[in-house]
């Protein structure tokens, strides 16, 4: 795109929508055009024509881009290819004719890339960088074309009399050398979006409204999530610019008022000090801010009034693509949020595993967050499009200031040389120079107590970005260690399996991209489903069993990409389903992932395909009737990931969710213990009774 250096966005080169004209000029022979447009979602504006054609002696217009009621968008060829083509402003010839058609609605509120090539003997209309409708020309079209005089096309953007408005980006007649596919990965235009995966303290209800704790200082709990600033193929770009954010009314779009205490209604975090959110900026750190949120003002004090995040960068307010929004919010009290969500497990939940283990009392447990608001912030994902939120970890988790305190007594009364590094010499490796903190024992362990405890208390992207620093150096011995410890001080043991995966799960992904990607930016997604099932059914030790269409259109959900995978949506995909075919690989689910009658586990379902499998043609099927899947929402290095949960019908004929605590599994498997097999141990479980089936469209 148009920049005036490397790091300032350019607003100029993206147009309005009603301000749009681009102006071919048609010398004989090929030619070919391309542009990407952007529409903002209104519930009056459709059906409607979002660009005309017109030509160099014609006054009238006709549709060369429409979307209908149902915004499903239709790309019509050029009039001229018409039996009527000496009147392209009949609209009836050109709804009969031959056109291109999205199969899907029309993302709003996202780039799209449309283009349209006239060779010598065919016209080809392109949507994302995709052949979309290939029409056959007459030899003599050219020749034809300009003898009539219709040496000029003009395309016109929707008037802007209509409620139908947006942007317009790149428009180009191309070169002979560049085709529209390579314009297609040129130069894409920007957008600011919210990282779901990047969410913590924040619950999803399967109506896709946020549930957040606030209210008065002594009660609202943070929660955290990140912006990112991308091109439209999914590329993480790095600009010097700042965003401010600030909470407003879902239905009309009004800053929510100052609470009775004249509090800001939106508070931002920053080193333990709060501030009002809209007085402070957050600049981008490679194409990336992290916010640590409170919201103070309650819905319940607003008419029970949803709200809604903002993120807009200062300066760009007049561009709705750099603007982000959150889910409707629904902020309430911390005692509200237990007390509906609290849920207590019948006494009589253990039983012998021959004769000399019992299934623990947590082993199978309900999804519920922890009421306590100074619970460590355990990093937890969101993925909106796919599931609702789920609580992280259900162990009784020690407190930041537990944590700190441990910390603190662990490096004072600890017996190993702490090296401090003040003055490095030339002699001193570089990662010497670069490390503030060491603890080095006589084994030679050298992970610091104080990245132990930035990983206890940071989110879920600062643990990855912390394990991917500390796996490229460490030995395996080291991380093991180093898991051990991050469990023992923050009270969660799941956090355990994450750390000691790390070095195989970025290895391996390094190297299964590298060899997808073979030095491209971006790859087709067509392109790539074959290697991941490889190295899935690889990992997962099973090569009896493949991945379904709807299995790798799941993966292509949680990657986040459409046509065109790139490199941070491949990690995103990968850090899902590494933990899941990790956890496939151990001998007491491999067995149950190769069954296929009865089928245990169905493949890769979300939380909704789930719920509906276990309806019946007069509403929910028996109690006890149940599915397994994996959770969606739980990427690497949540200390979920990889874990299985249990959808049910329970006995008060609704639909539960309960996360499977394995650990007990895991420690028997290495140390060598007989145990029974997983499905005998659900099946005594007594809210489980008969194994559901899960019908998934084709």
């Amino acid at each position: 795109m148009g920049i005036m250096d490397d790091n300032v966005i350019n607003g100029k080169d993206y147009t309005l929508l009603k301000d749009f004209r681009m102006v071919i000029e048609v010398k004989g022979g090929n030619f070919s055009f391309s542009f990407w447009v952007y529409l903002i979602d209104s519930a009056n504006a459709y059906p409607a024509t979002v660009i005309n054609q017109i030509y160099s002696d014609i006054t009238s217009s006709a549709p060369f881009i429409s979307i209908n009621e149902k915004k499903l968008v239709t790309l019509l060829p050029l009039s001229l290819l018409h039996k009527e083509a000496s009147d392209p402003s009949n609209s009836t010839s050109l709804t009969e004719a031959l056109h291109a058609s999205m199969e899907n609605e029309f993302p709003l509120e996202n780039w799209i890339h449309v283009g349209c090539g006239v060779f010598t003997e065919v016209l080809r209309l392109h949507i994302n960088g995709e052949i979309a409708g290939e029409w056959s020309l007459p030899s003599s079209f050219n020749k034809d074309f300009i003898s009539n005089g219709l040496e000029k096309i003009t395309l016109v953007g929707a008037s802007g009399d209509d409620d139908l408005q947006g942007y317009v980006y790149n428009a180009e007649v191309l070169p002979i050398s560049l085709s529209i596919k390579d314009h297609y990965f040129k130069d894409p235009p920007l957008q600011l979006s919210i990282d779901d995966s990047s969410t913590s303290e924040i619950e999803e209800g399967i109506d896709g409204i946020w549930s957040i704790v606030g209210g008065k200082a002594s009660c609202r709990r943070i929660f955290s999530l990140d912006v990112v600033l991308s091109n439209a193929v999914s590329v993480t770009i790095d600009k010097e610019v700042e965003v401010v954010t600030s909470l407003l009314y879902a239905d009309n779009g009004l800053p929510v008022e100052k609470t009775s205490d004249d509090e800001a209604p939106l508070l931002i975090s920053y080193d333990g000090i709060e501030f009002a959110a809209s007085d402070q900026q957050s600049k981008l750190l490679h194409g990336r801010a992290s916010f640590k949120l409170k919201i103070s003002q309650l819905s319940s004090k607003c008419d029970n009034r949803l709200f809604r995040i903002k993120f807009e960068m200062p300066g760009f307010g007049g561009y709705h693509f750099l603007q982000a929004f959150s889910h409707p919010i629904r902020c309430i009290s911390r005692s509200r949020r237990t007390s509906l969500l609290t849920w207590k497990r019948p006494t009589s939940a253990s039983y012998p595993l021959n004769g000399s283990a019992e299934f623990q009392h947590n082993s199978v447990h309900e999804i519920k967050p922890s009421p306590s608001s100074k619970r460590v912030k355990l990093g937890q994902e969101n993925t909106s499009a796919v599931e609702r939120q789920d609580d992280e970890c259900n162990l009784h988790a020690f407190t930041a200031n537990q944590v700190e305190n441990a910390l603190r007594s662990k490096l004072e009364g600890s017996s190993e040389k702490l090296e401090v590094d003040n003055s490095p010499s030339d002699s001193e490796s570089t990662e010497e120079r670069d490390s503030d903190f060491k603890v080095m024992s006589s084994s030679g362990y050298s992970i610091s107590d104080l990245t132990i405890f930035k990983y206890c208390l940071g989110g879920l992207t600062d643990r990855a970005l912390l394990l991917k620093e500390v796996a490229i150096s460490a030995s395996e011995e080291d991380l093991l260690r180093f898991a051990h410890e991050v469990s023992l001080y923050s009270g969660c043991s799941h956090h355990k399996r994450q750390i000691t995966i790390a070095k195989r799960l970025i290895m391996e992904g390094t190297r299964v991209w590298n060899s997808i990607a073979q030095n491209n930016h971006a790859v087709h997604w067509e392109n790539v489903v074959f290697e991941i099932e490889e190295q899935f059914m690889k990992i997962a030790c099973c090569s009896s069993r493949s991945l379904t269409e709807q299995d790798f259109e799941l993966l292509r959900r949680i990657a986040g990409c459409r046509d065109y995978i790139a490199q941070e949506n491949f990690e995103k995909m990968w850090c899902w389903l590494y933990p899941v075919a990790f956890a496939l690989s151990r001998d007491w689910i491999n067995t149950m992932w190769k069954s296929t009658f009865p089928k245990w586990i169905e493949g890769f379902i979300t939380e909704e395909e789930a719920e509906l499998s276990l309806e019946g043609p007069r509403g929910l099927q028996e109690p006890g009737t149940f599915v397994l899947r994996f959770p969606t929402s739980r990427s690497w290095p949540h200390p979920d990931a990889g874990s299985l949960i249990v959808t049910y019908v329970g006995s008060d004929y609704a639909v539960h969710h309960r996360l499977l605590c394995l650990d007990f599994i895991y420690s028997c498997e290495e140390s060598q213990t007989n145990v029974k097999p997983l499905q005998d141990m659900l099946l005594e479980e007594p809210e489980l009774s008969r194994l559901g089936r899960t019908m998934r469209s084709q």
